[in-house]
């Protein structure tokens, strides 16, 4: 049980109380031909992103895989987050995704969760138009209705979105647990310096130990 004079993030999983996040790893920002990279010349690929899809790809897309498939195994949900707009225009984004030239269509293909995790029939699926799902999607209301206290997170990318989501699945009462090897950004100074930010904020706690974790309970 979860008490409120908990004076430590170290608790392990309890599956009853526990969901598994996947942050944005959708085809718009972990596929080169999504639509955050269209505009990307292949020297700018091979300069400035060549990092990121090789974490993406050789890393943290399998541990993700992985991931999913022991919390559908224990019966633990499962929910992705995606950047997508409610609108086809986009005229529902945030300010910040409108000067950042963010612009996912309500039901395009960028907004999809890239195929190797593609959700299950079942599973919830939260488009969002700000960095920290926790602000432009109804998520806290529907991790309480399922009885959520724990909250594990994985995804994309490492210093932005998914730190957001931390800070505040935090602030608002989750225990969280991050999965390094599960997320990625642009390089790796920025990941190190991501997890050192926010380990206040969370348990840091790599895939196989997790793993192995929910399989001893």
């Amino acid at each position: 049980m979860i008490a409120s004079s908990l004076l430590t993030r170290e608790v392990p999983l309890d599956p009853q109380v526990s969901a598994l996040l996947f942050i944005d790893v959708q085809n718009f920002a972990a596929k080169r031909d999504g639509g955050e990279f269209k505009d990307v010349s292949d020297a700018d690929m091979a300069n400035k992103y060549a990092y990121y899809f090789d974490r993406l790809n050789s890393v943290a897309i399998p541990n993700m895989q992985k991931l999913q498939a022991a919390f559908r195994q224990a019966g633990i949900e499962v929910l992705y987050t995606t950047i997508e707009s409610l609108t086809k225009d986009g005229r529902d984004r945030s300010l910040d995704y409108k000067i950042t030239g963010f612009h996912v269509p309500k039901g395009s293909h960028d907004g999809k969760v890239i195929d190797e995790i593609a959700p299950g029939d079942d599973e919830i699926v939260l488009p969002k138009t700000s960095s920290s799902v926790f602000v432009s999607t109804h998520i806290d209301y529907l991790l309480r209705n399922l009885g959520v206290r724990q909250l594990v997170i994985s995804g994309i990318v490492t210093d932005q979105c998914v730190e957001s989501a931390v800070r505040d699945a935090c602030d608002l009462g989750y225990l969280v647990t991050l999965v390094p090897d599960a997320c990625a950004t642009y390089s790796q100074e920025r990941h190190d310096n991501s997890l050192k930010t926010i380990n206040g904020y969370c348990r840091q706690m790599n895939t196989d130990a997790l793993i192995a974790e929910i399989e001893g309970l």
